[in-house]
């Protein structure tokens, strides 16, 4: 909870919150009112992390448990005033089981965007790498990927798009995973970003902080405002030391210690 102060005081004006149903939803509201941030982006209900679910919206069986967790995402975004919310698939099979998936998957968002857009929230799906997983001995919900995940691919999360059909679902484009699986960042930038509502950042590899590793981010800043992106990008990812120190990268966009 002390994240939001410290946040604000280096300078950043919103906020991420990855998990937030282990507050009650003023308990959340009141930081960020009195540090004067926006809440942009957080996940509806995944299931049970510690039994392996990683999202409930592509798993077979589990339609009326994924329908049934919407009205508690209603409440959370009504209280912290957020209008994006992450819609996670989960972990599935192969073959037949990943067939069946998307079918359920499609028929699921297509239900979450018509329901979440009647009070004004948009849904966005994510492509995560499923090759890689729990950072061992870091914080809670601290991956550099998701083993199994249903969504990898910027061109399958397309294709569910398209099938799904609404115009309240978006692309959620996470750097660190797109150049993970794919590489060729730019240019997938360039094709997704009419459907792109969201961004998020991080090294690569290891998901530290972005100026360390192979992705030119200042070049990809450049792309985002070139193409007339107005949106967030969240920076998502785990500092090698303390975080402030670590916001050297930032400070030409007016965050960090000299902020």
């Amino acid at each position: 909870m002390e994240r939001f102060e410290a946040a604000a005081r280096a300078g950043f004006k919103a906020v991420e919150f990855q998990v937030p149903y282990d507050y009650p939803p003023a308990e959340l509201r009141a930081p960020l009112l009195a540090n004067d941030l926006k809440m942009v982006l957080f996940d509806a209900p995944m299931g049970d992390w510690n039994r392996g679910d990683r999202g409930l919206a592509a798993v077979p069986g589990r339609e009326q448990e994924f329908r049934d967790s919407l009205p508690r995402v209603l409440e959370y975004a009504a209280a912290l005033d957020c209008n994006t919310v992450h819609v996670m698939a989960g972990v599935v099979g192969s073959g037949d089981a990943f067939e069946q998936a998307e079918r359920v998957y499609v028929d699921n968002l297509r239900h979450a965007a018509e329901f979440l857009g009647t009070h004004g929230i948009a849904a966005v799906i994510e492509p995560i790498n499923n090759q890689m997983g729990v950072v061992a001995g870091g914080p809670d919900y601290t991956t550099q990927g998701m083993h199994g995940y249903f969504l990898n691919h910027t061109a399958q999360a397309r294709r569910i798009i398209e099938a799904v059909g609404s115009d309240n679902l978006f692309l959620h484009l996470d750097c660190y995973h797109m150049q993970m699986l794919e590489g060729n960042l730019a240019q997938s930038i360039r094709d997704n970003i009419a459907i792109t509502r969201h961004f998020q950042i991080a090294g690569v590899p290891g998901r530290h902080e972005p100026d360390v590793g192979e992705i030119n981010y200042p070049f990809i800043f450049d792309l985002m405002d070139e193409l007339g992106y107005t949106g967030w990008v969240g920076c998502e990812y785990r500092p090698y030391g303390a975080t402030l120190e670590g916001l050297g990268w930032a400070q030409r966009y007016g965050i960090g210690l000299e902020a």
